[in-house]
């Protein structure tokens, strides 16, 4: 088991979100509840426009936290997107691939979170034991971020960019992270024009949670134990 896991060949069930309503980043396209419908689409839901057959979806803009209101994509271009970032942007795999740590790599970990974290192993455990306690989302961020980060080209920069801010930045998300109002007001700005750093402070304050409220758990959950001892055994006893 030790080998499977460190070495990305242990699959685990993923989570499963149902969608409740289509959603794009800066865009909410579902319905507008009445108690938030301005008097003008009301008055403009008539007997007579009701006989016009359907109509298109309201383009309720910036319905989460992006505050530029620079939203204007129609159905069209929001179907393009969506196919142009489903060939241009790989999912982060279950477990990274990586060569089995020795004893004295996994028992670092214990005194450094900034060495676990620099070891594909180590992030893998540590992912696995943030799965139990419903917090995978932080690394997954953290990851993306660093994928980011490595980014040159202008293109991929913006379309990784608005992945990420939909996927865990937005408020609709069912894989937001915890991030304070003042680092949200900065993600939005930045969002104009993204660069590889957009994140830069969100990243940092997700890393800062995980290794002050996460990290002293993992050194004592059953997962890191386990694999500690087993890579502790003679040849003769694994």
């Amino acid at each position: 088991m030790l080998a499977e896991l460190l070495c990305g060949r242990w699959r685990c069930g993923q989570r499963q979100h149902d969608g409740g309503w289509v959603r794009r980043w800066g865009q909410y396209t579902g319905p507008v509840p009445a108690e938030r419908e301005s008097p003008m689409v009301r008055s403009e839901t008539s007997p007579s426009r009701a006989r016009r057959g359907p109509t298109q979806r309201p383009n309720a803009c910036c319905f989460c936290w992006c505050c530029c209101c620079s939203c204007s994509w129609n159905e069209d271009g929001g179907q393009a997107r969506r196919k142009s970032l489903e060939t241009k942007l790989e999912p982060i795999p279950n477990y990274e691939p990586c060569a089995k740590p020795t004893v004295d790599e996994m028992q670092l970990w214990a005194h450094s979170f900034d060495k676990m974290m620099k070891n594909p192993a180590g992030r893998n455990v540590f992912r696995e034991f943030l799965r139990t306690e419903y917090s995978e989302e932080n690394m997954l961020f953290w990851m993306a971020c660093e994928d980011l980060k490595k980014e040159i080209n202008k293109s991929a920069i913006e379309d990784k960019a608005r992945m990420i801010y939909e996927n865990y930045i937005s408020i609709l998300s069912p894989k937001e992270v915890s991030l304070d109002s003042r680092v949200r007001e900065v993600i939005n700005k930045k969002m104009q024009e993204p660069t590889p750093f957009t994140f830069e402070d969100a990243q940092l304050q997700i890393y800062t949670l995980m290794h002050r409220d996460s990290y002293p758990r993992f050194l004592n959950c059953a997962i890191y134990k386990s694999l500690l001892q087993e890579a502790s055994r003679p040849p003769s006893e694994s």
